[in-house]
């Protein structure tokens, strides 16, 4: 093989490996743009938390305006890591298109872990959901109830924590 023919293919193989990488990118970028409303929804309205808020003692209401008002509950109430748990909603003062809980770690990254609830009665929501495992011996969580409306997608945040068994809460 001449020298020349080899230059001729070692161009062509650095040549193929920039148009794969330049693939690469462009599919990310597109991946990306199209995740990002999922994983950063756009709030229009959110309440507060509260934090008298304890929703191992029961449901906690929260308001995002005067008109609306959101009931959130977790059972079993002393809310277990990796067991299945039911998520109980209670819109009124809006007609509410989809709920969703959006579970997320207050100081580290857990990934994605959003519940979509189902309707079942006027205003009455549940699903069921599912707190991931940590390395740590407690957590701090925040349950966001994402309600989407003909006004945009309102949210209303929840914390807790949840603890190893055995480990007596903070």
């Amino acid at each position: 093989m001449s020298e020349k023919s080899k230059d001729n293919q070692s161009q062509g193989t650095i040549m193929l490996w920039i148009a794969a990488a330049i693939l690469l990118i462009a599919i990310s970028v597109v991946a990306v743009y199209k995740a990002w409303p999922m994983l950063f929804p756009e709030i229009s309205q959110s309440a507060v938390v509260d934090p008298q808020c304890d929703l191992r003692q029961g449901p906690c209401i929260s308001s995002i305006n005067t008109d609306v008002q959101i009931s959130f509950s977790i059972q079993p109430q002393e809310i277990p890591l990796v067991k299945p748990l039911k998520l109980h909603v209670q819109v009124k003062g809006v007609n509410a298109h989809k709920v969703e809980v959006d579970f997320v770690g207050v100081d580290m990254n857990m990934g994605f872990n959003r519940v979509v609830l189902q309707q079942y009665e006027a205003g009455l929501y549940e699903g069921d959901g599912m707190i991931p495992v940590c390395v740590r011996d407690s957590m701090e969580w925040e349950a966001k109830v994402l309600i989407t409306t003909d006004q945009g997608l309102l949210s209303a945040p929840y914390r807790f924590i949840t603890v190893r068994p055995g480990i007596p809460l903070p």
